[in-house]
This record gives C-alpha cells, sequence and structure tokens, in this order.
C-alpha cells in the first residue's frame, strides 16, 4: 500500500471512528466537527485535489434537504404538526388507542416531513396528552420513535439517507414509494402490535376521557395554510417527476417571502450542522475511495454474495448501528456501481440502513430526541426500555421489507 493511501485510510479511520463514539470529550469536536476535519485532511494531505472535494459533494441533496427543512419549519412555527397530531389523539378512548394514533401519526408524516423533526414537533404533544389523560408515556414515546423511522422509509423526503441513496441513484420519487411504502406500512402494523403486546399491562389499565382536552395546541392558522398547502405542491410535483431538489428550493424560498413570520426564525429550524456533516463525509468518503480499498474488498467478498438481498440488509444494518445510518449510507456511495447500480440494491440499501435505526436508542438521531425531550419532562426511557422494543421490531421490519424487495425487486 502506498505511504499516501495508508494516511487516507487512517484520516477516513478517524473519521469514522469519532462518527461513531459520537464525540471526543477531551478535544471538544463531534460529528460535525470530525467530518470538516477529515475532509480539510482529505484535500491537504493530497488525497484528494480542492477540484476533486467540489466535485465530490452532491449538492442536489443538500438543496433537497435544504427546501425541505424550510418547508418543514413553517409547518413546525405554523403549529401543524401538534395541530394534526391533537386531532388524532383527542379520538382515542383507550392507552392502546392512544398508541395507535401515536403509532400512525408519527409514522405518516415521518414518510413525507423527515422523521428527527418530526419527534421534535410531536413528542412535547405525546407527553402533555399522556399526562392529561393519564396514561403511561414510555410505550407512546416508544411508539413515536420506531414509526418515525419505519414511516420514514416509504419515501425521498422521510430522512437524510433516503435522499441521499436517491440522489446517487437517481431514483424518482413515485418509483421510491411504490417499492418501500408497502413494507413500511405493514412494518407499522407490526411496530403497533409489538408494543401492545409489551405493555399491554400499563396500556390496558387506563381509559381516556372522551373529550378534546387532552392537550390545548396554539396555531398560526394563516401560515398552517399556507405552509400546508405549499407542502401539499411540494408532493403533488414529486409524484409527478419534477425534480426533487428544485421543487423543494423553490418551494423553500417561495416560503421565505411571508410578512407573518421573521426568516430568522426559520433559520433557526434548520440543522446547518447536519448539511455541514454532509458536505464534509461527501469529501471524506470520495478520499476513502481513491485508496482501492472498497473496490479491493468488493472484489474478494464477491458482487453477487454481497449483493444477495439478506446478506446486503445484514452488512448495512451492522454497519448503520456501527456509524449511525447517514454516515453509512455515504459509506455505500462509491459502492453502488461496483454492486451493479440496479434499483433493488438502492432500495435495499435506503431501507435497511433506516429500520436498522431502530434496534438501539443511538441507531438513529429521531430517537434520541424522543428521549432527551423526555428526559427533560422528568421522564426516564432507558437503554433496556428501548432495548426491548427495539430489537424484535428491527428484525421483524427488516425481514419484512428483505421479502418485499426479493418478491419485488
Amino acid at each position: 500500500m502506498l505511504p499516501g493511501h495508508l494516511l487516507t485510510l487512517i484520516i477516513f479511520a478517524l473519521t469514522y471512528a469519532v462518527i461513531a463514539l459520537g464525540e471526543i470529550p477531551w478535544a471538544r469536536i463531534d460529528r460535525t466537527g470530525a467530518a470538516l476535519a477529515g475532509a480539510v485532511a482529505m484535500v491537504v494531505s493530497g488525497a484528494l485535489s480542492e477540484a476533486a472535494a467540489e466535485h465530490a459533494i452532491d449538492f442536489h441533496t443538500i438543496a433537497l434537504l435544504l427546501g425541505m427543512m424550510i418547508v418543514v419549519a413553517n409547518l413546525r412555527l405554523s403549529g401543524a404538526f401538534a395541530f394534526f397530531a391533537r386531532a388524532l389523539l383527542i379520538r382515542a378512548r383507550s392507552g392502546f388507542g392512544m398508541l395507535a394514533m401515536t403509532v400512525a401519526a408519527s409514522g405518516l408524516l415521518a414518510a413525507f416531513f423527515i422523521n428527527d423533526v418530526v419527534c421534535l414537533a410531536l413528542t412535547p404533544v405525546i407527553i402533555d396528552a399522556a399526562e392529561i389523560a393519564g396514561v403511561d408515556p414510555i410505550p407512546l414515546l416508544l411508539g413515536l420513535a420506531t414509526a418515525s423511522n419505519i414511516g420514514s422509509a416509504a419515501t425521498i423526503t422521510g430522512n437524510p439517507q433516503n435522499m441521499i441513496v436517491a440522489g446517487f441513484a437517481h431514483l424518482d420519487y413515485s418509483s421510491f414509494a411504490i417499492h418501500l411504502a408497502p413494507p413500511a406500512i405493514i412494518g407499522l402494523l407490526f411496530d403497533y402490535l409489538a408494543i401492545a403486546a409489551i405493555y399491554r399491562s400499563s396500556l390496558g389499565a387506563t381509559r381516556v376521557p372522551a373529550d378534546d382536552g387532552l392537550c390545548t395546541i396554539r396555531v398560526n392558522r394563516p401560515l398552517m395554510i399556507k405552509s400546508s398547502l405549499v407542502a401539499l405542491a411540494v408532493l403533488a410535483m414529486f409524484l409527478a417527476g419534477y425534480p426533487t431538489h428544485l421543487v423543494a428550493m423553490s418551494a423553500g424560498v417561495f416560503l421565505l417571502f411571508t410578512r407573518r413570520i421573521k426568516p430568522a426564525r426559520v433559520y433557526r429550524l434548520i440543522d446547518w450542522t447536519l448539511l455541514a456533516m454532509f458536505t464534509g463525509l461527501f469529501i471524506v468518503v470520495a478520499g476513502f475511495q481513491t485508496t482501492g480499498f472498497l473496490a479491493e474488498a468488493v472484489s474478494r467478498i464477491g458482487v453477487e454474495r454481497l449483493t444477495h438481498p439478506a446478506t446486503l440488509t445484514v452488512v448495512v444494518a451492522i454497519i448503520s448501528n456501527l456509524v449511525s445510518n447517514v454516515p453509512a449510507v455515504l459509506l455505500f456511495r462509491p459502492l453502488y456501481p461496483m454492486l451493479g447500480a440496479s434499483r433493488a440494491v438502492a432500495l435495499m440499501i435506503a431501507s435497511a440502513s433506516t429500520y436498522a435505526g431502530n434496534l438501539t436508542v443511538v441507531g438513529s438521531i429521531a430517537n434520541l430526541i424522543v428521549i432527551e425531550q423526555a428526559r427533560l419532562r422528568k421522564i426516564n426511557v432507558t437503554f433496556v426500555d428501548y432495548l426491548r422494543v427495539g430489537v424484535p421490531i428491527t428484525l421483524i421490519t427488516l425481514a419484512i421489507n428483505t421479502a418485499f424487495l426479493t418478491l419485488w425487486p
């Protein structure tokens, strides 16, 4: 191995090690900082030229994610997410009913509006509703986290890793949804059944008052109507086959023209650190690709063996839980052409990385959002609490997804 390649491998390994750990306490650097540091090191070390580094960044994916973040920020500021969740929760008549409504609301919203944001918006609503109704909040919060991950697998805009895969595999919105929405819907049903069975004692002992006083939601009605109409138009144009990145950015820019809300409030809700991490990781993975390590690994394992649906599912799931699903998907980006560049492979990478996020607390950012917000409200969802639900749900959804994509590649 050439010395330059050895240095590139070291830079890559250190970057992904920090991403896997989450941070280096003594250095005060997090995942985003590690990605940016790794990107700079790739260029400074000569692994990539500046032009090659710029070319490695998938600006279409960044634009799609940024545009959707602006649309979702407007929906969140208007109170649309909380309003929708409340409309479902007030129709529940028992603990089981509230769990069903939680799974339905989070799964449906996450399919279109990024699962992390859905968890941010709905966690306070779920906690308030559980407190007023006298329902154990833990199964509801677990339902919110797991269902948002499962629902997000259904469409390109459900989560960042789907956007990345759709970008490098050139998948259109309708084809993606046609193949991945059915297993996601079945997965949501099993998600409900698993949590209902595990928490049957606490959920079955509760009767919810038959009124609409579960929680009071303040909404900005004009903004909610405007942003909801724009969101529906965006989804319609996605399904019609228009370029997703242009549609998302056009919608985001359109929503910035308003007299009702200061743009600064929207900008504060955009996850700039995630966009920066993506940019850095695009460059880090491109640098890693120059070593030829990935090509050699695929050659040794064998393309046919690695592209077998069950094998690919297991590999993607393991890597996703080691370094988180977004970095894992970016690692598969240069592998995609080597694996045949088929739609079936792309769909498996996107869906398996998403379902794998339900395995443990740290498997998905959405899980951490729910648990951290609950902790601030003095509700302790332990690692074991999550594992009891996460393991069976992950295994079931991965099996359903693999079977479905094997039968309908």
